[in-house]
């Protein structure tokens, strides 16, 4: 195996371990950890943690090693702001080409992924936190949108909104409250909405809906963050 093929999978591992919560914002990445981790040299994880802070991941800073970056609140809006428009042109693109199977594939993805919005619903109100839910419920959401990215065939397009993907990070999901369920079934109820325009062979009701759609993923999050943010200093005992 290459450096690069090595430098490849660490990424993805590494990337997948931040977006997950597994390694939370803050921590510090060491080159010698890691390389006895994956049983490489430094060369592939030099290359990955490269890959990493290309995507925003982690900073580099002197002296200190690579850290996790924690994004603000501006990247966040910006990077719901790329995917929108970018995956909205994808579904565009994509709605006259989608076959009998691709439409069947994205039935199943929209039914999977509204499973485990109830079930996430349902653990956060039961005040479960369940880390491997969570990372179910994120993947079921890029399986949704990945049936219509291999439908559409356009790879630069894809790249780029999956770069801009990574901001919706797993770790905050568990805050709880009436407003925030309303946002998780209206986010569910928007790929419904998504594939049958696709199925009307509608290009232009899909591109408006996945760019709604996408948007409103964003505002979940920022609800999310907000609420977590409040119950944070109420068990701290600050208000405002």
């Amino acid at each position: 195996m290459s450096d690069g093929t090595k430098a490849d999978d660490i990424a993805l591992a590494l990337e997948e371990a931040i977006v997950s919560g597994e390694i939370p914002p803050g921590s510090v990445l060491r080159q010698e950890h890691l390389s006895d981790q994956f049983r490489v040299s430094r060369t592939p994880v030099r290359e990955a943690l490269r890959r990493l802070a290309a995507l925003g991941l982690v900073s580099f800073e002197p002296n200190r090693g690579v850290r996790v970056r924690m994004l603000s609140r501006d990247e966040i809006r910006e990077a719901f702001l790329a995917r929108s428009e970018l995956e909205s042109l994808a579904t565009q693109i994509a709605t006259p080409k989608m076959t009998a199977a691709d439409l069947s594939a994205l039935e199943t993805a929209e039914l999977r992924f509204s499973e485990l919005t109830r079930d996430l619903v349902e653990a956060s109100h039961a005040g479960r936190q369940d880390l491997e839910l969570a990372r179910a419920w994120l993947l079921a959401n890029h399986s949704f949108h990945d049936v219509i990215y291999a439908a559409a065939q356009v790879p630069l397009i894809e790249r780029m909104a999956k770069a801009a993907r990574r901001t919706f990070l797993v770790k905050p999901f568990w805050a709880t409250g009436a407003d925030l369920d309303e946002l998780f079934h209206v986010n569910d109820g928007q790929h419904r909405a998504i594939r049958e325009a696709m199925a009307a062979r509608s290009p232009e009701g899909a591109r408006v809906l996945a760019r709604e759609h996408v948007l409103s993923s964003g505002r979940l999050l920022e609800a999310i963050l907000d609420k977590v943010a409040a119950q944070a200093r109420e068990a701290s005992g600050v208000r405002g």
